[in-house]
């Protein structure tokens, strides 16, 4: 499944969004300088399980921070787990 994913960025937060169907799954984030966010929290609502949303904010998030040259610190467990498995990410993250 392909899913769309938006961006919601603001001073000191925000967070990545895929919505279907009246529901969204989110993953949330802290920018701590211009160089460095925190991956807060991934919730994923079971309408969406088994579909790759989760996978899908992780890597969107890894994307843009690349091109932007920002550091992500996995602080959430799901991102944690998705840079463990992903080590052609490390590049992305402060750990």
């Amino acid at each position: 499944m392909t899913h769309t994913v938006t961006r919601e960025h603001g001073a000191t937060k925000g967070r990545y969004v895929i919505r279907l169907d009246g529901h969204e799954a989110e993953l949330t984030y802290s920018v701590t300088s211009p160089t460095l966010i925190i991956a807060d929290h991934t919730g994923v609502p079971d309408a969406f399980r088994g579909t790759g949303a989760g996978a899908a904010l992780v890597t969107r998030m890894v994307e843009d921070a690349r091109t932007e040259g920002v550091r992500i610190m996995p602080l959430c467990p799901f991102v944690n787990a998705q840079r463990k498995k992903h080590p052609e990410w490390a590049d992305a993250f402060a750990v």
